[in-house]
């Protein structure tokens, strides 16, 4: 499969600060690569370097077919961006926003127009079109500035943190428009904080820790190296913890934890659900009460400390222009 994003020892540093330290990133065509990592790992540096906002200070990147450092007027017909914050104009209606973006792509102003009103039906902005984007709501803006990105019809995107800022309910819709422009063949470079969101949305996931790549692989391969899933019971004050791992014994992928303070048995597993059910069908044939009972699925922190030994969390590490 052809290769549409390649970059090779990409390095960016701030003074004494290294915010790229030999990158290597390599992105199919039709595929989405999840660049996974906390606030300062320079997720935000390597999209501005390949985007030709920002020039490194070694290493090499080739972006749908176009060196980034030698042409970057011609890479940048190319390829869409959607950075962190919607780059939207808010005294215009979301119609003039779109249209601009067409003219200034030089489609023309009947094309231009076309594009846009396409693009609002796509985007389910249609019956906002005509009104003043300083009205809109977060998540109306991020979805409008998303389609943004797509005027030209670019064959490379690249989405910066999508959903910072937006609820819950806005990020499950934002990651539905994104599936919807997946689907039409579009190769994508996503960065996020959200192991969820990778999860989701990407074929791949590229782990990102000051500035280089700590693991490469699929969203089960990533969470395999953490541990999977666990299934957690707590027990009421009295509950026997010693008869309720007897119950646990031969289920899930490993050994059960017990947590004797707070009552806690937590058991590693590989069958979701299917294993929560069980274990407590098990338990309540032994008469065994349970307080409380869950699943957990790995987090960013969990395939943080797996990886480096420390938490996701970490001081943030900014450019001049304040991108992480």
């Amino acid at each position: 499969m052809p290769t549409a994003i390649r970059a090779t020892g990409l390095v960016k540093k701030y003074g004494a600060v290294t915010a790229l330290d030999g990158l290597d990133l390599e992105v199919a065509e039709g595929t989405v690569l999840g660049l996974l990592g906390p606030n300062g790992a320079g997720k935000t540096t390597a999209v501005r370097v390949l985007t030709t906002l920002l020039r490194p200070d070694a290493g090499h990147a080739e972006v749908a077919g176009v060196d980034v450092l030698r042409h970057p007027r011609e890479l940048r017909r190319r390829i869409g961006v959607s950075g962190q914050y919607a780059a939207v104009d808010e005294h215009l209606t979301g119609f003039e926003n779109l249209d601009m973006v067409g003219r200034l792509y030089h489609l023309g102003a009947a094309a231009s127009r076309a594009r846009a009103r396409e693009l609002l039906d796509q985007f389910d902005l249609a019956h906002a079109a005509e009104r003043v984007v300083k009205g809109w709501s977060g998540g109306m803006r991020r979805r409008l500035d998303l389609a943004g990105a797509l005027v030209a019809r670019p064959p490379v995107i690249f989405l910066d943190e999508p959903t910072t800022g937006l609820d819950p309910r806005g990020r499950v819709g934002m990651w539905d428009v994104i599936e919807e422009l997946v689907r039409g063949g579009t190769t994508l470079l996503l960065t996020t904080q959200y192991l969820e969101e990778a999860d989701r949305l990407a074929d791949r996931i590229a782990v990102i820790d000051r500035g280089t790549v700590i693991a490469l692989g699929t969203a089960d391969e990533l969470k395999s190296q953490v541990g999977g899933e666990q299934v957690e019971v707590r027990l009421p004050v009295g509950g026997d913890l010693t008869a309720a791992v007897r119950a646990a014994a031969g289920l899930g992928i490993g050994e059960p934890v017990v947590d004797e303070r707070d009552r806690r048995l937590t058991v590693p597993v590989d069958g979701g659900t299917g294993d929560l059910r069980a274990l407590l069908d098990r338990l309540d044939r032994a008469g065994i009460l349970v307080a409380e009972a869950g699943l957990r699925r790995p987090t960013l922190d969990d395939v943080f400390l797996a990886l480096t030994g420390h938490a996701a969390e970490e001081p943030e590490v900014v450019d001049e222009d304040g991108a992480a």
